[in-house]
């Protein structure tokens, strides 16, 4: 599902249910899920199943996957990824540091947000841009799938800046492809100064979104050039 999203030097690994459940962690790794419910102990531990058997693909020896600044994983030297876990999904995606400068994923149960949090994650012409999608393609929860897209943004963000990126900080605007699969392209318009990348400052971040087996999934890839 991630696969389809993103360039084919990223490698991606996924598990749907139940699949590696009883992948083992790290001691470390264990430590700061000790006192987490079982479901939390969970997806980190299958999340990081798929992430050591992306690194595997890519010739790295499977190592802990710990948490950085704001909770962002720290990847071997080397390497950019991302990864995502939801109820019945989980999936990691990882590429050369060569190939792509950074990159973010994102998943999420193919329903509408709670009340009250669309106003509070959008700007006013998204929420527009979504009533028009809504119109064209009631069967699609644009408002989950603003969501998805926003998470993806930030995680592409954050390893180029080190900072904090608002939901309001960048203006999405999402492409639907006609027919099926449900399909398309997002551009994320950064509304604050952008991340520098080799001799350019970045203006926008674009990626790409599905939507299948009660999900949808968003992606970023962000070139060196």
């Amino acid at each position: 599902m991630i696969e389809v999203l993103l360039p084919q030097t990223v490698v991606t690994v996924e598990a749907y249910g139940h699949e590696s459940v009883d992948a083992p962690l790290y001691p470390e790794e264990a430590a700061l899920v000790a006192r987490a419910v079982a479901k939390r102990r969970r997806e980190f531990a299958v999340v990081r199943s798929c992430a050591r058997r992306a690194m595997e693909k890519l010739g790295v020896p499977p190592q802990p996957i710990l948490p950085g600044e704001r909770g962002a994983p720290r990847w071997p030297a080397g390497l950019a990824g991302s990864m995502t876990h939801c109820d019945g999904y989980c999936a990691a995606a990882l590429v050369r540091a060569t190939d792509l400068a950074s990159l973010g994923i994102d998943a999420e149960a193919h329903g509408p947000l709670p009340e009250g949090v669309l106003p509070a994650v959008s700007l006013p012409a998204e929420a527009e841009r979504l009533r028009r999608l809504a119109a064209q393609r009631p069967d699609v929860h644009w408002d989950r799938l603003l969501f998805s897209a926003k998470e993806s943004v930030y995680k592409a963000w954050f390893p180029l800046t080190g900072t904090w990126l608002d939901f309001t900080e960048a203006d999405i605007e999402i492409s639907a492809a006609p027919g099926e699969p449900l399909r398309g392209t997002f551009r994320a318009t950064l509304l604050v100064p952008g991340p520098r990348v080799g001799d350019r400052r970045l203006g926008h971040f674009d990626g790409h979104w599905t939507a299948d087996r009660g999900l949808v999934a968003t992606a970023v890839a962000v070139p060196h050039d």
